[in-house]
């Protein structure tokens, strides 16, 4: 359809994270390096921001670039029992079945870590949506994770990501403890004007497109919808494309956008 007529190799807007579609605004570059620097360190790394800043994209950035030597182990919905969450861990780290007792479960964990360690290799954790963490004691294993350590390191790096209300959460003073062990944290604020044009552009031309597709005009309509969102972003800028594609529109203008507004708030 319209990536033929804008031509376009694939789809510039899609929602999956694929991180060649990431735009590093100084807002994604700063958070990649920070998130960067924790995983090295082995460190508790607390990732922030609205939902579709890009926290996502991110995290998959960040383990393309850090390469075989990291081993990443992604949790995508935290709503587990502290227990649940460890035997999570233990697949991760490829303990098969692990044990139902704790005290053995810890044992495996254990045991998995110095292997990986022998082998070179470091484990990252990844909690996604950890805004949705039931309770404290979660938090309290997550911390715990670190205490699994060589004389001069940590065996484990664990990166939390969730939406703001976390750091309200996280305010709390019974999770001062958990506080205490995070090293580096990091709030992803949207977009601005100009970086909404810079993100339009790269995605086209990552798309195989020729920038300039979008008029100043529908920038600044797109950038007025989207709050400077990228997800939000990317759902008004399909829409516009294919109504420009049903317009047969070389140039998507702010009359486009208004008529994509109109069916996105439909």
């Amino acid at each position: 359809m319209y990536k033929e007529f804008y031509g376009l190799t694939e789809k510039p807007f899609s929602k999956t994270p694929d991180p060649r579609f990431l735009y590093m605004s100084s807002g994604h570059q700063e958070a990649l390096a920070r998130l960067e620097y924790a995983v090295e360190e082995s460190e508790i790394a607390l990732l922030t921001g609205d939902i579709g800043c890009g926290k996502t994209t991110i995290s998959r950035a960040l383990m393309d670039r850090m390469g075989d030597r990291y081993h990443f182990m992604f949790v995508f919905n935290p709503r587990l029992t502290a227990d649940e969450l460890l035997r999570v861990i233990a697949s991760g780290l490829q303990v098969n079945e692990p044990s139902l007792q704790k005290d053995q479960l810890l044992k495996e964990i254990t045991t998995a870590l110095y292997r990986l360690h022998g082998e070179g290799r470091v484990p990252v954790v990844v909690i996604d949506e950890a805004q949705m963490i039931p309770d404290r004691e979660l938090f309290d294993e997550l911390r715990l994770l670190t205490n699994f350590q060589l004389d001069d390191r940590n065996l484990v790096s664990v990166i939390i990501m969730g939406q703001p209300e976390l750091r309200e959460m996280l305010a709390s003073p019974v999770y001062e403890p958990f506080r205490q062990r995070i090293s580096l944290n990091f709030h992803l604020a949207p977009l601005g004007l100009e970086e909404t044009l810079e993100y339009l552009d790269f995605r086209i031309v990552a798309a195989g497109g020729e920038p300039g597709l979008f008029s100043p005009d529908a920038v600044q309509r797109i950038y007025e919808l989207s709050g400077g969102v990228p997800r939000r972003i990317n759902a008004v800028a399909t829409n516009a494309l294919l109504i420009g594609y049903g317009r047969d529109a070389a140039l998507i203008d702010a009359s486009i956008i208004e008529e994509t507004a109109a069916e996105l708030l439909a």
